[in-house]
């Protein structure tokens, strides 16, 4: 365990997302190719027969809208190109203002057409995926063969029609070993971000081993020195103590406050789980992650702003000073908050701490 901070000087404040989220996912079906081994939603080749329609998608979208200074939006699955209907909803998106993401899955069957079109429809943004820095590393995570090569020319696509591209990529036992060498593949390609998920046992993920707390926090630390002169931001996903991390980095190396808050990070400030996210499942529930399998209600029956705002789940996960454990008394409780998805896969309760920070809080420190 980490011996306490020697700087305790005050914590920046974090934006306030009680009102609106800055990301919504849309788990639009649950139809893939693939077969990922940490796949949150378990996908299928079929299609779940109680999927939201074209319409109840078109009043989901109003809502998002409704919201006001419309968040992004992310058409996830599954694979979002296995919708018919995608390209109609991506355009009333775009009339609505909403700005709008897609994650198609790398299979045979996507091809240069898929982002000539994406493209065409006012996508902002593709996210993918790459979970090994060869592809005999990335198959085995994907569990399909020709997937790296895939996603390698899926690449050279959306840099030659200028897609901005989004990649993540798992943190696991298993891949933590490879994480150096695929930034060395990323820095050869281009994109603006990438997002290392640090892995939740959820769906299939419960049959991989997550990153022990020493070795997360030794890729944190590795993921911060080599952002400072990374060509695209390095982000974590699901491990928000990232933020303490950085920002002690920071201000050890001498950075200023107002330094600090020109950066990427200082924007994510204060968003995790229920609080600057919401995720929309393919039935219409309404959660605060995909990895958080506890429902603040269903769109069909409630409008997702109103979930958002009011329900006792998504209203409870903000409160900071109700959390459980060491991150009920943190002192950077509010710009990080620690997974609420880690801590109810681990405990049940969304309130507890999360397992994988390593950080001793002034308050327990005496």
């Amino acid at each position: 365990m980490s011996t306490p901070s020697l700087q305790r000087s005050p914590v920046p404040a974090a934006p306030d997302y009680r009102q609106a989220p800055r990301y919504v996912y849309w788990e639009m079906t649950q139809v893939c190719g693939l077969a990922c081994r940490h796949c949150r939603a378990t996908s299928k080749r079929v299609q779940h027969p109680d999927e939201l329609t074209t319409a109840e998608g078109k009043a989901l979208l109003r809502e998002v809208a409704a919201f006001g200074n419309a968040p992004t939006i992310i058409f996830s699955g599954g694979d979002p190109l296995e919708r018919q209907d995608l390209w109609e909803l991506l355009d009333y998106s775009h009339e609505l203002g909403i700005p709008t993401a897609v994650t198609p899955s790398a299979t045979p069957t996507l091809t240069r057409d898929h982002f000539v079109r994406l493209k065409a429809h006012h996508v902002s943004a593709v996210s993918m995926s790459l979970d090994g820095s060869d592809a005999k590393r990335h198959d085995g995570i994907r569990n399909v063969g020709g997937c790296f090569d895939y996603t390698m020319q899926a690449w050279e696509w959306t840099a030659e029609l200028e897609i901005p591209l989004l990649v993540n990529t798992v943190v696991s036992e298993g891949t933590a070993d490879d994480i150096a060498a695929i930034y060395g593949l990323l820095r050869t390609k281009k994109l603006i971000r990438w997002s290392l998920f640090f892995l939740i046992a959820v769906g299939r993920g419960r049959y991989l081993v997550p990153a022990t707390t020493e070795r997360a926090e030794a890729v944190m630390r590795w993921m911060y020195e080599v952002s400072l002169d990374a060509p695209f931001v390095i982000g974590a996903t699901e491990a928000p103590s990232y933020r303490r991390i950085a920002l002690e980095a920071m201000r050890a190396g001498g950075w200023t406050e107002e330094a600090i808050a020109a950066t990427p990070l200082h924007a994510g400030f204060g968003i995790r789980d229920g609080n600057g996210v919401v995720f929309v499942s393919k039935t219409g529930d309404v959660y605060p992650t995909g990895f958080l399998p506890v429902s603040g209600g269903n769109v069909r029956q409630r409008g997702l702003v109103d979930i958002y705002r009011n329900s006792d789940l998504f209203a409870g996960i903000r409160e900071v000073d109700a959390f459980k454990g060491k991150c009920g008394v943190c002192e950077y409780r509010g710009i990080c908050g620690g997974s609420r998805a880690r801590a109810y896969a681990a405990t049940g309760d969304v309130m507890e701490t999360d397992s994988l920070c390593t950080y001793v809080p002034a308050a327990l420190a005496l």
